[in-house]
């Protein structure tokens, strides 16, 4: 780069499907409108083009944009000395990133940032603060859209819409009605085989085997063989049936004629990461397309389940029902007594080509290790709780919603002052100082502030209402693990409550008798 030669990067970005794309690999009119108006503003001003970056179909929430990272690598390397984009809102939406390097690795670079069309300048310092709102408001927007997409899909579900990408094993998607399923008769067979050879007493593990005898595709491989889905596991776990397939099968109440949806959400609009609902939360709508299983052997099924899912003996069998899973084949493993005592254990019989090294622990062992690690979660937490989070909730959230409160009071100050504004030049009006034209013509003005100053008090507002209650969710929070901190023994219910799934390994160094001995656990906690 040539001394006191401006080198200028120009960023591009479209968030929408491109519908007038010929071919897959072309560039949308929106992305070369782009272009052109950046293009011609660095010419206007006499500057170098190092290059044009340009992401087409991603949001301004999509930190794993590849021009967006690769501008930023180029930024850091000093490629170029200014940042040219449409708007700041193309560059991030997230005042997050605003702050990381518009305000702090550019300078540090020696980048100037430009967005054309909101005035986004970097050398101006004088529209830091400006820029800064501008972030925080594309925060909202994005977090508001989220909200909007959840409300609509929410209304799409309850009206017994399916939502998702793909239908469950047995159907298909209407190709003529969306949101709607039909039966895919070659899976649904195989569905109508695994509740009646159930409902005759034979166990998941037994019709596993049978369907592998077969050489029956587990629904994953039926769907990549489709042409349904591609990639996927090995294919020694991505053909085979196995005990948790049957047993999600028969507990499915799509197979019924049922669409219940919802089980997951969102942790954040931030990430696409999901985590469980409570089952009150879950969406559940009835007859909403054509069952695969008549209502009689469905009700059958649900009552022999429901009998083996019942505690026994001491009351302790069941309270890690479904939840334990052999760490080298995914296996749910299953329950048994020998003498006094209970333990899990791997059943492999449906693996006869690829046998399980089998996992094997007791109930009494898994309970205690659970319960450690739920006593040092909770401690952890509530310990964080008392510092570091209080910390963050008081500098960080109170400071935003005093800044938003403040914000609001300014506004509405202003608010009152322009309807006291238009009354003034009513009166004006009436009195002869000011003709009828100019009347109109400021109390337009007037009016047409007041409009934006009521959206943007009520936007506001708004933000406060989220804050204030992200407050109260983080209080439910400490009060539930507060509750559990000293617990000294495991139920159902706590298990439930806090833990998504565990997965336990084989013995290492030994057998139970040998205290050096260990057996691998991994715990998937809820939260």
């Amino acid at each position: 780069m040539q001394e006191n030669r401006k080198s200028v990067a120009i960023y591009c970005r479209l968030s929408e499907e491109d519908r007038n794309k010929l071919h897959q690999e072309d560039d949308s009119l929106s992305i070369q409108n782009q272009k052109s108006m950046l293009v011609s503003y660095a010419v206007e001003n006499g500057w170098d083009i190092y290059q044009i970056y340009s992401d087409d179909d991603y949001t301004g929430a999509d930190r794993n944009r590849p021009a967006f990272n690769q501008v930023l690598r180029d930024a850091e390397e000093g490629k170029f000395n200014i940042l040219l984009c449409k708007s700041q809102s193309r560059f991030t939406r997230e005042l997050e990133l605003v702050e990381k390097y518009l305000h702090g690795l550019f300078p540090v670079w020696g980048i100037r940032f430009i967005g054309l069309v909101d005035n986004a300048d970097t050398d101006n310092q004088g529209n830091k603060k400006s820029r800064q709102i501008n972030g925080l408001v594309n925060e909202w927007y994005l977090e508001d859209m989220s909200a909007s997409i959840k409300e609509v899909l929410t209304d799409r579900r309850k009206k017994g819409f399916h939502i998702g990408s793909f239908a469950a094993y047995g159907y298909k998607k209407d190709p003529n009605q969306k949101g709607h399923l039909l039966p895919d008769e070659e899976a649904a067979a195989v569905v109508r085989d695994i509740f009646k050879w159930y409902a005759e007493g034979t166990g998941k593990s037994e019709i596993a085997r049978r369907l592998n005898k077969r050489g029956i595709p587990n629904p994953t491989e039926y769907k990549r063989q489709k042409g349904i889905r591609k990639g996927g596991a090995s294919q020694s776990r991505s053909t085979l049936w196995q005990y948790f397939s049957i047993a999600d099968i028969l507990e499915n109440e799509v197979y019924a004629g049922n669409l219940v949806q919802g089980r997951y959400g969102s942790v954040s609009y931030k990430t696409k990461k999901n985590k469980p609902r409570p089952r009150e939360e879950w969406i559940r709508v009835e007859h909403t397309h054509e069952p695969i299983i008549e209502g009689e052997l469905w009700d059958k099924v649900q009552e022999i389940l429901a009998e083996r899912a019942r505690p026994g003996w001491n009351g302790q069998t069941g309270i890690f029902a479904r939840k334990v899973r052999c760490m080298n084949c995914g296996y749910v493993m299953r329950s048994h007594k020998r003498d006094k005592y209970r333990y899990l254990r791997c059943s492999t019989r449906c693996l006869k080509a690829d046998a399980c090294i089998g996992s094997f622990i007791s109930q009494r062992e898994l309970e205690e290790t659970v319960l450690q690690e739920l006593r040092k979660i909770t401690e952890k937490y509530l310990d964080m709780d008392m510092a570091e989070r209080q910390i963050r909730l008081v500098d960080a959230e109170k400071d935003e919603i005093n800044y938003c409160r403040k914000e609001k009071e300014r506004t509405d100050k202003k608010l009152l002052a322009h309807e006291k504004a238009i009354k003034t030049l009513y009166l004006d009006r009436v009195n002869g100082v000011i003709t009828v034209e100019q009347y109109l013509k400021l109390s337009a003005e007037f009016r047409k502030d007041i409009e934006d100053g009521g959206n943007y008090s009520a936007l506001l507002q708004e933000r406060i209402d989220k804050l204030m209650a992200t407050r109260s969710q983080e209080k439910s929070k400490r009060q539930l693990l507060s509750r559990y901190a000293r617990v000294e023994k495991l139920s159902f219910e706590i298990v439930n409550t806090f833990i998504e799934y565990i997965e336990v390994g084989k013995r290492e160094g030994g057998t139970a008798k040998n205290k050096n001995s260990t057996i691998p656990i991994v715990i998937h906690w809820r939260f």
